[in-house]
């Protein structure tokens, strides 16, 4: 009986040594928005080994997603009565990503089925964003391809099957883009290593983007004190009116 311990440590070992060793690293771990901000792209890249320590990733497909901050946001169909747009209906989402990027070695169809990417979230079409109430399926589901059109029309929302490639078996990389309308936060950056059909392994970096200089004191002066905010805003707004009535009257 004494012996079963150790049988059960050496079983679980082995176990655990099947799994692939998986590196992830981003080229920046904080992103700086100032003025003239235009955008930034990333390099998402790492190391995949064997748990031999040697080159594991022809083996391996590798799926990449950069999530950014969720939020609670309410979508509104527009729809033409006699001619004018008018707001018809509306829905919530409670936890819907303000940016989402995938990257995978192959077009994700080809690398796992529907439930397992629904679980992971791997790709646009198996977003989960938490509908606020009761909706019908179908409504959520034109709800949820609007949401999709709009943030990727904005650059927010974006899918690159083969956007990930391999070098050696055991290095990857993928270039993603954050547009310049980016929100701040604290991003998150996962790596999936898939064999078979199956989420071998995974691993997660984060990257801070963060506002700096004049915008990160407009920022935080409106969140921590937006009494003062408003007065600024005011000031501003009057100097800003004064100052124009001034060169047009020189003009």
């Amino acid at each position: 009986m004494a012996l079963w311990p150790f049988l059960l440590l050496a079983f679980f070992g082995l176990t655990a040594q099947r799994d692939p060793i998986l590196v992830p690293e981003v080229s920046q771990h904080e992103v700086q928005v100032r003025q003239g901000f235009t955008g930034k792209e990333l390099l998402l890249f790492g190391a995949i080994l064997d748990p031999d320590g040697t080159r594991g990733g022809g083996d391996y497909d590798i799926v990449v997603v950069l999530k950014g901050p969720t939020e609670a946001i309410r979508l509104r169909e527009k729809q033409k009565v006699f001619g004018i747009w008018l707001n018809a209906e509306s829905t919530g989402f409670r936890s819907a990503p303000s940016y989402f990027a995938m990257a995978s070695s192959r077009p994700i169809g080809e690398i796992v089925d529907e439930r397992t990417a629904a679980i992971y979230e791997l790709g646009l079409d198996f977003l989960q964003l938490s509908p606020i109430g009761t909706i019908d399926p179908q409504e959520q589901d034109r709800f949820k391809a609007g949401l999709v059109d709009l943030r990727s029309r904005k650059g927010l929302f974006g899918q690159q099957d083969n956007g990930v490639t391999m070098s050696e078996d055991v290095l990857y990389q993928a270039r993603i883009t954050l547009p310049s309308s980016v929100q701040t936060g604290t991003y998150t950056a996962e790596t999936f290593a898939i064999r078979g059909g199956r989420v071998i392994a995974s691993a997660t970096a984060h990257v801070d983007v963060r506002k700096e200089g004049f915008e990160r004191f407009v920022a935080d002066t409106a969140m921590n004190s937006p009494v003062l905010y408003g007065l600024f805003a005011m000031a501003l707004s009057v100097f800003m009116g004064w100052l124009a009535g001034r060169l047009f009257s020189l003009g």
